[in-house]
């Protein structure tokens, strides 16, 4: 007889230890349906329903005194509803607006993470049939096997984007697409499979309705469904009266699947999925607010208890140990590698295409319901249901960290911003800073960010100086004139750099202010720009600071008056890392701009890119050494070596401390012999954390050729007269 006390104590131990461990786990950066499902193992035998922990140390097992034989049949009927309700919140969430625009993507990316893992997971089960296969199921168990390796979370996906605020990204959108076509297939095959799996006898023909049920689904329940609306728009709320129409057709179809030998799950899945959709918007929000949270927080933790009691670890010997690794192994490389080169085939870069097949690796609640259906059609047996929810929970907890290493922090929030900038119309403008602290001598570094300000449109140029305030204390009246007059004499040289440099194409910016500490309001000048690209002498004040913060490409002059420069060469050592990468395609905007040539200095990597680039149209070519005279575009490995020839340095020009003349922190001699930050004229440093391969044949159609006269970006003697300088603190 059900004890009712007992199934009243089991909700509120069900609901606070899931409510406690989604807590945690949510502090530690992880989605909380990890701790709720963790929850209900740790309630099943597996730590507080164990015999060893009821024979040798309580004397009794709380698990067994928790949830006995009469009270499981509720504890499931309930884990059952919530099933069911939470099934057809996911039919709803899948909106055939998140594919739009992205067909192709997901086409490719669910294709790839599906198939892949499915044929390896397929594989696996053939290895283990003999064990594990029930007797006259093996083709059920081998394709149910390869169905759970290839399945993807897509409610948890869509908690994980929307927790890190990267839904409206574009890379949030593609693994919503993709998640959701994956859904679709995985859900699909499933179906199949129970089908074979099901009962044989009179009742077997069931399964026949299943097809067209479905098409009775889309083509008469669909249609009625829209004729909800105008009940919903007269009344402008949803009333008991509407939603338990909508609960009606909800467990109806639920009883049909089942009834048909499939499973209930389906029936539900494929009823949320036929909601109406346009011009529904708000009736679909009112129903998800009003069903999501039943299901949530009360229905869906008695699921996971239900299913927690079906997995004992403490039974698992090093044998099942070594299934563990194999299926782990399995399925995250079968997945990865699956999402990873669909992505690629279909155009999408390789850094996101390594973020995409991270999410789409999420299986966490969708790969609990499968494996659960698996065990209840007797396709899974307990040892292998265990070892699939570990892996279940293994793959869904690696994706935050996976994920941070792979897009930092720092991406995404690029990427937020520039998704807000789409919502509201705003273009997306490369921005590119240019370092002044001497005005007067400052003409070379607005003509560099000019030059580079060009490969990309729209763009635009921002000049930064800051005037110190004088040393000494200012008596009123006295001293301001001259440091006023100096401001405006600064504005007024900064302006026509801005009119020699700009067009209408690229208009250039001018932003000066007094500062009291040059060496800590310069970096934050930049860094509260967001610049895309930075250009800064090495000497300016404060450049530690500015390197450190700064997060885009980072372009550093090392001298702005070197002798017999010549500017129509421009030699890159090129080892193939993000720095020279970046080097590249610097030395390929002023290469443009300056009608010159590009010398890669380096081995078969430049080689390499040297083809690619002449292929592209490029005027390229490789050598073993730096051309005589030319201006040198090096990565930056470490940083500028100290001081540098002309910043005032009392040390060997261009030599780090431990480092031989002429060779660089990070370039090795096999990369580019003699080159480094001694005989380099300008460094760069690639995006942080962002950087990312380059299509060279885009990247240089989208270059255009710079309006600005044809005058040395570093001038000679010949047409530079001697600088003055500005006095600033040291």
């Amino acid at each position: 007889m059900l004890r009712i006390d007992l199934l009243l104590l089991d909700l509120v131990v069900v609901l606070a230890l899931a409510r406690l461990l989604g807590a945690g786990a949510k502090l530690l950066g992880q989605p909380p349906v990890i701790g709720e499902i963790l929850a209900g193992i740790l309630l099943g035998p597996s730590l507080l329903g164990s015999s060893w922990l009821g024979s040798s140390w309580l004397g009794f097992s709380p698990g067994g005194e928790l949830f006995p034989a009469d009270v499981r049949p509720a504890l499931k009927a309930l884990a059952d509803v919530g099933l069911v309700l939470f099934m057809f919140v996911v039919g709803m969430e899948l909106d055939q607006k998140l594919v739009r625009g992205k067909g192709r993507v997901a086409a490719g990316v669910s294709l790839g993470s599906t198939l892949l893992p499915f044929a390896l997971g397929c594989g696996v089960a053939l290895w283990l049939a003999d064990r594990h296969a029930p007797h006259g199921k093996t083709l059920a168990f081998v394709l149910f096997f390869g169905a759970a390796m290839s399945a993807t979370a897509f409610p948890v996906l869509a908690r994980i984007l929307t927790d890190r605020g990267m839904q409206r990204t574009e890379l949030g959108g593609l693994a919503l697409a993709s998640a959701a076509v994956i859904d679709v297939l995985a859900w699909t095959a499933l179906a199949v499979v129970v089908a074979l799996a099901g009962t044989a006898g009179n009742e077997q023909w069931h399964v026949a309705l299943a097809v067209p049920y479905a098409l009775v689904m889309l083509f008469a329940v669909r249609p009625l469904l829209r004729r909800l609306l105008p009940s919903y728009q007269r009344s402008g709320r949803l009333t008991p009266g509407l939603l338990a129409l909508v609960l009606i057709g909800l467990f109806t179809s639920a009883w049909a699947t089942e009834w048909m030998q499939i499973h209930f799950i389906f029936g539900a899945f494929l009823f949320g999925a036929v909601m109406p959709r346009e011009g529904a918007e708000r009736l679909g929000h009112e129903i998800l607010e009003r069903l999501e949270q039943l299901a949530v927080l009360l229905l869906l933790p008695m699921f996971f208890v239900v299913s927690g009691l079906a997995v004992d670890l403490t039974k698992l010997d090093l044998g099942a140990v070594g299934v563990l690794a194999v299926i782990l192994v399995v399925a995250v490389a079968g997945k990865l590698a699956g999402a990873y080169a669909g992505a690629r085939l279909t155009g999408v870069p390789h850094r996101r295409s390594a973020a995409l097949a991270t999410l789409i690796n999420t299986r966490g609640l969708t790969e609990i319901v499968i494996l659960t259906v698996g065990l209840q059609k007797g396709v899974l047996d307990n040892e292998l249901f265990s070892l699939m929810v570990v892996m279940a929970l293994v793959t869904t907890a690696m994706t935050g960290p996976l994920l941070r290493w792979i897009y930092p922090d720092r991406r995404i929030a690029r990427d937020i911003a520039e998704a807000e900038r789409v919502a509201l119309g705003e273009p997306t403008v490369h921005r590119v800073v240019a370092v002044l602290p001497s005005v007067p001598s400052g003409r070379p570094l607005a003509a560099l960010a000019a030059a580079l300000a060009t490969a990309h449109r729209p763009a635009e140029v921002v000049l930064g100086h800051l005037h110190p305030y004088p040393a000494g204390r200012l008596e009123m009246g006295l001293g301001l004139s001259s440091e006023l007059a100096e401001m405006a004499g600064s504005l007024g040289t900064l302006e026509s750099y801005a009119a020699e440099f700009g067009t209408a194409d690229l208009p250039v910016r001018v932003v000066s202010r007094f500062a009291a500490d040059l060496s800590a309001e310069l970096p934050e000048l930049v860094v509260a720009a967001q610049a895309d690209l930075v250009v800064t002498p090495a000497g300016a004040p404060g450049y530690q600071r500015l390197r450190d913060g700064t997060t885009g490409r980072l372009v550093t002059v090392l001298s702005d008056d070197e002798p017999g420069l010549t500017v129509r060469v421009i030699a890159v050592p090129y080892d193939g890392g993000a720095d020279a990468t970046a080097a590249v395609q610097v030395a390929l905007a002023l290469a443009r701009v300056r009608r010159g040539s590009l010398v890669l200095v380096g081995g078969k990597r430049a080689a390499a890119l040297t083809a690619k680039l002449t292929e592209a149209g490029a005027d390229v070519r490789v050598a073993a050494d730096v051309p005589d005279g030319s201006l040198v575009v090096a990565p930056d490995a470490a940083g500028p070596p100290g001081k540098t020839a002309g910043m005032g340095s009392g040390n060997t020009p261009g030599t780090a401390p431990g480092t031989a003349p002429g060779m660089a922190p990070g370039v090795g001699p096999g990369t580019a012999p003699g080159v480094g930050p001694a005989s380099a004229d300008v460094l760069v440093r690639a995006e942080q954390d962002i950087a990312d391969e380059v299509d060279w044949a885009a990247f240089l159609q989208s270059m255009t050729l710079s309006t600005t006269p044809s005058t040395p970006l570093f001038p000679t003697p010949s047409t530079t007269s001697t600088p003055t300088t500005e006095s600033s603190p040291a």
